[in-house]
């Protein structure tokens, strides 16, 4: 089910701030673009199934009061689960598709990602709502 905000009252989060999430952003576009193209170095077919993957799983599954709009809500270790993986795939998969400069720049992009985001993390960890 949709949980939709009526649009009267404003979403705030006091784990997420603007810089985090621009970061986590970052990550996620980072983690479809190297991660399916190193796929793509291995079969074009699977090209599809891991963008569905990369991209569907973290838009479909959220915790409450973590998102504006959550479709499927998880337990907060179970979103950590999902973006630690979008985290491996951009920091990983650029080392193998991208010369050295574009790879570290990608790097020091994820690192400070996850110190930006650890408040957020340890907040979904310690047990953010699921229903």
């Amino acid at each position: 089910m949709f949980r939709v905000n009526s649009g009267e009252e404003k979403f705030s989060h006091p784990h997420d701030t603007i810089t985090s999430g621009a970061l986590r952003f970052s990550v996620e576009i980072i983690a479809w673009v190297a991660g399916s193209w190193y796929v793509s170095s291995v079969s074009y077919w699977l090209v599809v199934p891991t963008l569905v993957i990369l991209v569907g799983f973290p838009a479909i599954f959220s915790t409450i009061n973590d998102k504006r709009h959550v479709v499927i809500p998880t337990r907060g270790s179970m979103r950590v689960l999902i973006e630690l993986i979008l985290t491996i795939v951009a920091l990983v998969a650029p080392w193998f598709v991208w010369p050295s400069i574009y790879s570290s720049f990608t790097s020091v992009v994820v690192i400070i990602s996850l110190l930006v985001g650890a408040p957020r993390f340890w907040w979904l960890l310690k047990g953010a709502p699921s229903t």
